[in-house]
């Protein structure tokens, strides 16, 4: 047993890749969701319960004594004109997709700064590099995840704890399915939602595949050393992310408006 990891979000998609990965290199993986899972050992936790979580990890720490890396991986997605989402879809991906994490970190965090290691690992995207139209909210959350791990990544950095975010692309998965789709005001706005949703899944279920993404996602949570602020999957997307740093960002509005604006 190499180590003790914590993977949230791990019932389908590169969350359950990654738990299979992590078991079979010989890490005792811990899944917390709120659904069952195929994990040897699963918690039914909901992030965005902050008691819940705290009593989950607690019961880790009394089985195993510690926790080595924690892998942030749950999250949803909705799409729609940013004017026509309701503040309750909005405030209940936030609570998901940023604010469950944070619920996550501060409980596991305590541990990993007393035992002077340990290693965080937080499922951003490209589309929080890209800000995608009519998929504004999960853009947010994803751009936010980017900051939270930056930010907390120098804090820590002083007691052994290190902090990343994985950035996957398009990948086929049943996240896709999963999202929550609304084409309200889709008339107002010339059938663009539609279009560009659309669009969206079409890219995404001939993305790659959650295996790959896992591969990733447990090469940065595994390996030896220290780690970049942020790991991009997939050569295409590198570069898409690197260009980011080049274009002016009109040019790169422009380019999104003409892929998924139109």
């Amino acid at each position: 047993m190499k180590g003790i990891v914590i993977v949230t979000g791990g019932t389908s998609g590169i969350g359950l890749a990654t738990v299979k990965r992590l078991e079979a290199m010989g890490y005792r993986v811990y899944e917390f969701s709120r659904r069952a899972s195929e994990a040897a050992n699963h918690l039914r936790v909901d992030v965005t319960d902050e008691a819940a979580v705290r009593a989950a990890v607690e019961e880790v720490i009394a089985r195993e004594g510690r926790v080595d890396i924690l892998i942030n991986n749950a999250g949803f997605g909705i799409s729609g004109a940013m004017e026509f989402t309701s503040s309750e879809d909005a405030h209940r991906l936030m609570e998901v997709n940023l604010f469950g994490m944070d619920n996550m970190i501060r409980a596991v965090l305590p541990h990993m700064r007393r035992a002077g290691r340990g290693r965080i690992v937080n499922l951003s995207s490209v589309a929080g590099v890209y800000a995608i139209p009519f998929q504004a909210w999960y853009s947010i959350s994803k751009a936010g995840v980017r900051a939270l791990t930056m930010a907390l990544a120098n804090e820590v950095a002083p007691y052994g704890v290190q902090v990343t975010s994985v950035l996957p692309g398009d990948i086929k998965t049943g996240f896709t399915a999963a999202r929550k789709k609304s084409v309200e005001g889709d008339g107002e706005y010339g059938g663009r939602i539609s279009r560009s949703v659309a669009r969206m899944e079409h890219d995404e279920q001939t993305g790659m595949s959650p295996d790959i993404a896992a591969k990733t996602v447990a090469r940065v949570a595994t390996k030896p050393g220290g780690v970049k602020p942020y790991y991009t999957i997939g050569l295409a997307y590198q570069a898409l992310v690197f260009l980011e740093r080049l274009l002016p960002c009109g040019v790169i509005r422009r380019l999104l408006f003409m892929l998924y604006g139109k």
